[in-house]
């Protein structure tokens, strides 16, 4: 059986609605949200920092389990970038379409067939998670992370851009900046599923 921690203790800095949290919203399976979603919806997401989607189903990468969620932006910055930060893996990240994408997930470096990545695709991926680094261009802290920009990957589909586009060679912590900063580019956002890095290297795609 998989352990789980009580909302609390996986949350303590966040104040959840109580109607979300009442037993219509356990009955009907609905995530506790953040209060500031009572007065604002524009800027939302899901949640599930611990658990990885492979085809659809759900696998748990981390324990014990926090639970899912819906979180505005703010309260998901903050909660992201506590993982972030201390993520010692490498990390390529790709900056989401701001006005398109509906799910931002991280998948480890041996599971992206099994995440649904395309062959030639993750192939692209793996290439550049293995090329050297130097350290981080905004500090002199050893880079783990690749974050490539919107105009140099517009597109995941784009095998050839992932393969040879210029990406920012960056810390955890310039790298942690950089995605949540992708974020607050877009006026608003409806994210169905966000995680957060497990194991020793992965990407963060969008869709």
């Amino acid at each position: 059986m998989t352990e789980s921690m009580r909302l609390e203790q996986a949350y303590p800095k966040i104040r959840f609605r109580w109607r979300s949290r009442n037993w219509w919203a356990r009955l009907t399976r609905t995530p506790p949200e953040c209060e500031h979603l009572e007065n604002d919806g524009a800027w939302m997401a899901t949640f599930i920092p611990d658990t990885l989607y492979l085809r659809g189903k759900a696998s748990v990468r981390r324990h014990p389990v926090r639970p899912e969620v819906s979180l505005c932006l703010a309260c998901l910055r903050h909660e992201m970038e506590k993982d972030l930060r201390h993520f010692s893996g490498r990390v390529i990240a790709f900056e989401p379409d701001g006005a398109e994408f509906t799910q931002y997930f991280y998948v480890g470096s041996g599971e992206f067939s099994a995440a649904g990545l395309q062959p030639e695709v993750a192939n692209a991926i793996s290439r550049r998670l293995h090329q050297p680094m130097d350290v981080c261009a905004s500090c002199d802290l050893r880079a783990t992370w690749l974050w490539f920009a919107r105009n140099e990957v517009p597109s995941l589909d784009d095998v050839a851009r992932i393969a040879m586009a210029r990406a920012e060679m960056l810390c955890s912590q310039h790298g942690t900046e950089k995605l949540l900063e992708s974020f607050s580019r877009a006026p608003e956002a409806n994210l169905f599923y966000v995680n957060v890095p497990y194991g020793e290297s992965g990407a963060y795609v969008w869709i």
